[in-house]
């Protein structure tokens, strides 16, 4: 670890970074995309759609290439490469959508859909995001005021068991967990909370583990999604029953976070906090390492355009998808030297892991389009629109942390749900709070703060949208719930919008504990 203090001491970066930072984002997708399929060209998804005829429009000059790709190979979401493709993995088949067998799948959580999905998780994926790690590592030596002795400290992430199941055929379990069991031996002295209790299925037991350890560690980074590192947080305090958690780890300076929108949750983590703490996103999904936060007081992150993914963009309207957020039939997709700033497009994703042309779920918003800096603005599920209000997870963040912000006060959690009102429609709120607030009050806030950052909402609240509704609950009936899902821990996070049976489950929890209410 000191050979990695002094590389960032020094400013040293990977060839891949320095690629990245002199080279246009399209001559390194280009590139990538190129690889990908030279390196899947045996494959029964390369013979099915001629890749061979692809690659060589790769001698053409312009867009040729581009065009071949998207006319010659089909548009997937996860249940349609999962019927025509991956199940053959899971049956243990080889030369399917990658080179060889995949042994690891990892299981996502599953936020949009009913169970969780088996992502299939390649030694070139593998390779890759470790890579993606280190230059994320490296691009700390941009960050102002972090010492040398920090990388000398113990880095604590928070993530699934590394004790995965195995059915005879292959391996399975959060991403956290499979990568966590294959770091490099010269950081695993570094790692926290170390094999043993990283081993554990247990969610509740796991933390109680760490809580025990937490005073012999020295802490210097911590790493995982914000929910579930602010309990830990608050379980360490309360059981050593210190004031705030540098009393613990005096040299804990760093938080890579991500999963979802930091924001909401900040006034409350930092009330845990002795001192102020370096943020860094992160955009690691259960598909790849996408991008991360390459340079202080940004809001936004650079994709990783040389590193094993291929993307592609669809503008997210009503032309490309209807109403739930389903892609529709020759949806318009675009290449990275065709988007706009400020614009939300949903993301394609061509994969070493052997996902083409696959439908991540996510939206974003080029913030520059010539770094390639992004923001993530929601789900293509997770939205809103009963009736043009067109209401992103972008909208309701910021609406939650504005109102937090105006009142001095924190939600842990939130999700909203689309409801009939008479012959038009409403807004139900649920927020997860510990403090004694007036629910009318919020409701009033967040409708205000949402007609001022949507357009079409405010319209749609004069016309067919009739009412908001908003319901406070304790922050462990959030918990609780997640739970009765299978999805406590790791990197399970609250779906932020509610629909059909996910909905409907949760109004059966709160009505059975209505008494917790």
């Amino acid at each position: 670890m000191a050979i990695l203090s002094t590389l960032l001491k020094k400013g040293i970066r990977l060839k891949e970074s320095l690629e990245q930072d002199y080279s246009s984002p399209m001559e390194l997708q280009r590139n990538t995309l190129k690889k990908l399929m030279i390196k899947s060209g045996e494959t029964a998804i390369a013979k099915r759609y001629d890749f061979k005829s692809i690659l060589s429009s790769f001698r053409k000059p312009g867009d040729e290439f581009y065009i071949r790709f998207k006319t010659q190979i089909p548009v997937y979401d996860y249940d349609k490469i999962y019927q025509e493709w991956w199940h053959l993995l899971l049956e243990g088949k080889s030369n399917v959508t990658s080179p060889g067998a995949v042994k690891h799948f990892a299981l996502s959580s599953g936020t949009s859909g009913a169970t969780s999905k088996y992502i299939p998780i390649t030694r070139d994926m593998i390779k890759a995001i470790r890579k993606t790690g280190v230059r994320q590592i490296l691009s700390l030596s941009h960050f102002e005021g972090l010492p040398a002795s920090l990388f000398k400290r113990g880095i604590l992430m928070l993530g699934g068991s590394t004790d995965l199941e195995f059915n005879g055929t292959y391996f399975s379990g959060d991403l956290s967990g499979i990568t966590t069991g294959r770091l490099p031996i010269w950081f695993q002295r570094f790692y926290k909370p170390g094999k043993q209790i990283a081993r554990n299925k247990n969610w509740g037991d796991k933390l109680d583990q760490i809580v025990e350890k937490a005073n012999t560690w020295d802490i210097g980074i911590i790493v995982g999604v914000p929910a579930w590192l602010q309990i830990l947080l608050e379980k360490i305090i309360e059981f050593y029953d210190v004031k705030h958690i540098h009393e613990i780890w005096p040299n804990l300076q760093i938080f890579v976070h991500g999963g979802v929108s930091f924001e909401p949750y900040k006034k409350g983590f930092e009330k845990l906090l002795g001192k102020p703490l370096t943020y860094i996103e992160t955009y690691l999904a259960s598909e790849g390492f996408l991008a991360f936060q390459a340079f202080p007081n940004r809001k936004s992150m650079r994709l990783v355009l040389n590193n094993g993914i291929f993307y592609e963009f669809i503008p997210f309207n009503e032309e490309n998808f209807d109403n739930e957020g389903n892609i529709l039939p020759n949806a318009k997709t675009l290449k990275i030297d065709e988007v706009e700033e400020q614009v939300d497009y949903a993301l394609l994703i061509t994969t070493c892991a052997g996902a083409w042309r696959y439908l991540i779920g996510d939206t974003i918003r080029f913030v520059s389009k010539d770094e390639a800096e992004i923001i993530i603005t929601g789900r293509t599920k997770h939205f809103l629109s009963l009736c043009g209000e067109h209401l992103s997870v972008d909208n309701m963040n910021k609406a939650v942390e504005m109102a937090a912000e105006e009142l001095n006060t924190s939600f842990t959690e939130f999700t909203v749900l689309g409801i009939s009102e008479g012959n038009l429609f409403a807004h139900h709120w649920y927020l997860g709070t510990e403090d004694q607030l007036d629910a009318q009050l919020i409701r009033n806030l967040i409708d205000q703060k949402l007609c001022e950052l949507n357009d079409d909402y405010a319209v749609e609240r004069k016309h067919a949208l009739k009412e908001v509704y908003v319901t406070l609950l304790p922050s462990e009936l959030f918990y609780d719930w997640m739970r009765t899902q299978g999805k406590e821990g790791g990197q399970n996070k609250f779906p932020r919008v509610l629909k059909g049976a996910k909905a409907a489950s949760w109004l059966e929890f709160l009505s059975l504990n209505s008494d917790k209410n």
